[in-house]
C-alpha cells in the first residue's frame, strides 16, 4: 500500500474519532489531549537523543501530559493554572538537572531541551479553551468552532501536497525541506481560503450561529495556513537536526504526532 492510500485510510478513521473526542469534551478531551502531548514530548525527546543529547525525558513527558488535564481542572474550578505554577515547574527542573545530569552531561542543554520538549507539544492544550469558548454555546457549536482551524490546517496540507506534486517547480526552503515548493505553499493557502468560506457557509453559521466578515474570514484563513506551514517547516528543521525522516511511525502514512 502506497503512502497516499495509508494517509487517506488513516484520515477516514482519525477524522471521525477526532470529532467524537471534541464533541464529548470535558475530561475525555483533556485526557486525549494529555496523551497527544505526552506522545509529542516522547517523539521530540527521541529525536534529540538521536542527535546525541540527554533531555530529562520522564519529567518532561509527565509534565506535558498534565498540562491539558490542568487546563480542564481550571475550567471546572478544581485548580487554577497561574504563572507561579509554571515558575515552580521550571525551578524544579532546574534543580533536578543537578542530580540528573551533573557537570559532565551538558546540564544546560539538557534543561533547555526538557523545557522546550514539554512546552511545544503541550500547546495542544489550547484546543480546550477553544472548545469551550464563550461564544460557542453547546457541544455542537464548540465542536464546530474547534474544528474550524483544524480543517483549515488539513486543507492547507492537502492543497500543498497536491498542488506541489502537480505544479511544483520552485523549491521553498530546500535546506530545510527539499520536497516543499513555492507553488505548493500557495496552493495550501488557496485551499485554506476556499475551505474557510465553505466551512462558514455550511457549518459555522448553521450549526454554531457564528460568522466572520468576508475580509476577516479570508485573512484568518491565510494566517492559519501560513502558521500551519511554518510549523511544518519548523518540525522539518527539528527532524533534520536530529537526522530522522519522521518524528515517529505512530500514525500510518502520516509519520508521528509532531508531524501532524
Amino acid at each position: 500500500m502506497n503512502e497516499l492510500a495509508k494517509r487517506v485510510l488513516f484520515a477516514l478513521v482519525g477524522a471521525p474519532l477526532t470529532i467524537a473526542l471534541i464533541y464529548l469534551g470535558g475530561w475525555v478531551l483533556a485526557t486525549a489531549l494529555g496523551i497527544i502531548a505526552a506522545l509529542g514530548a516522547w517523539e521530540l525527546y527521541r529525536m534529540t537523543r538521536n542527535a546525541g543529547n540527554e533531555p530529562m525525558d520522564t519529567a518532561g513527558i509527565v509534565i506535558a501530559a498534565c498540562v491539558p488535564v490542568l487546563v480542564h481542572a481550571t475550567y471546572i474550578g478544581v485548580f487554577r493554572i497561574t504563572i507561579t505554577v509554571a515558575v515552580l515547574i521550571l525551578l524544579a527542573l532546574t534543580g533536578g538537572v543537578i542530580w540528573a545530569r551533573g557537570t559532565s552531561r551538558k546540564p544546560l542543554v539538557s534543561l533547555a531541551l526538557t523545557v522546550i520538549g514539554t512546552a511545544y507539544p503541550s500547546l495542544v492544550a489550547y484546543m480546550y479553551p477553544i472548545r469551550y469558548h464563550d461564544y460557542a454555546v453547546g457541544a455542537t457549536a464548540g465542536t464546530v468552532l474547534l474544528m474550524f482551524p483544524i480543517i483549515l490546517t488539513w486543507s492547507t496540507d492537502t492543497g500543498a501536497y497536491f498542488v506541489g506534486r502537480a505544479m511544483g517547480r520552485h523549491k521553498l526552503i530546500p535546506s530545510v525541506s527539499p520536497a516543499k515548493t513555492v507553488e505548493g505553499a500557495i496552493g495550501g493557502v488557496l485551499f485554506a481560503v476556499i475551505a474557510a468560506w465553505l466551512y462558514m457557509m455550511f457549518l459555522l453559521k448553521p450549526l454554531a450561529q457564528l460568522a466572520m466578515l468576508p475580509v476577516g474570514l479570508t485573512v484568518f484563513a491565510i494566517i492559519i495556513s501560513i502558521v500551519a506551514q511554518t510549523g511544518d517547516l519548523a518540525e522539518s528543521l527539528f527532524k533534520r537536526d536530529a537526522g530522522v525522516k519522521d518524528s515517529s511511525a505512530l500514525l500510518p502514512g502520516h509519520g508521528g504526532i509532531l508531524d501532524r
